[in-house]
């Protein structure tokens, strides 16, 4: 298949080049015609006398030397953090020292530029936009062995959260990230809740105010999803009473607000 941009199809040249070789055009002459400029007419018709109709056909435009090109260790070693490791191209720039769109490059050539399904950690199918962690691992009441490490691991988690269910007995749930972000600088402000009632929104939003107060970053504005919190009277009243306006992202749409979400997803495959 010739390249989009090509001004003659290998039918075309090899009606060029027999017009020039076997009836004696002018190079001119038939340049003219194809609508080309003469040099690639003396191109073409030059190959056909040197390889006849093979010479015809499209080659690549790869060059023969590449000196600036990545060395195949640094390929490897790319490609080893990249699979074994689950890292952003970003986090394989700073481990091995290169820029980071030498490291996209080779991804790209490589064919593993994108891992937007695959979990960095797991390796399975990624659950996209979690932002509740749990407290304690759910394995820990798989085998009988590992029963007592698990129930000791609860009892401290409901101790260090100071929640307990009836008969006292730990209430490990999940743990909500509650996550403000800087549209202009991108700086974040989180914090883990065993809740996502509307007054510990709101009290998060009230620490992070004055959290980026201190970095004299101003709040005009706040963009949140549709969770029940962020649709009480309170958060309305406690935005409307500071003079911020309030925006919710589209229903069924988390890429609305992809910056937390993005955000959310470094602690998910990282850390929790």
């Amino acid at each position: 298949m010739s390249h989009p941009c090509a001004a003659l199809t290998p039918r075309a040249r090899l009606r060029l080049a027999c017009l020039i070789v076997e009836q004696h055009w002018r190079p001119a002459e038939a340049a003219k015609m194809f609508i080309v400029v003469e040099k690639t007419s003396r191109k073409w018709a030059q190959r056909y006398r040197d390889e006849g109709l093979a010479g015809m056909a499209d080659r690549s435009s790869r060059p023969h030397h590449s000196p600036a090109c990545t060395t195949e260790p640094v390929v490897r070693r790319i490609v080893t953090l990249r699979w074994r490791h689950r890292l952003g191209l970003v986090q394989i720039a700073g481990r091995l020292g290169i820029a980071a769109s030498t490291v996209h490059a080779v991804l790209v050539r490589c064919r593993i530029n994108r891992l937007s399904r695959i979990d960095r950690i797991t390796g399975e199918p990624l659950r996209r936009y979690v932002t509740k962690f749990g407290k304690s691992p759910t394995a820990a009441d798989t085998a009988s062995s590992a029963r007592q490490q698990g129930r000791r691991k609860r009892e401290a988690t409901a101790t260090r959260i100071g929640r307990r269910r009836a008969h006292y007995r730990p209430a490990v749930g999940p743990a909500v990230l509650h996550t403000v972000i800087d549209v202009h600088c991108r700086i974040a402000y989180a914090e883990i809740h065993a809740g996502e009632t509307s007054a510990t929104a709101i009290a998060v939003l009230r620490r992070a105010f004055a959290w980026f107060a201190d970095r004299r970053v101003t709040v005009v504005r706040v963009l949140s999803d549709n969770g029940s919190c962020y649709r009480s009277r309170l958060w309305r009243y406690t935005l409307t009473a500071a003079g911020i306006s309030h925006k919710r992202s589209r229903p069924y749409r988390p890429q609305t607000n992809g910056k937390v979400e993005r955000f959310n997803r470094i602690p998910a495959e990282e850390w929790a």
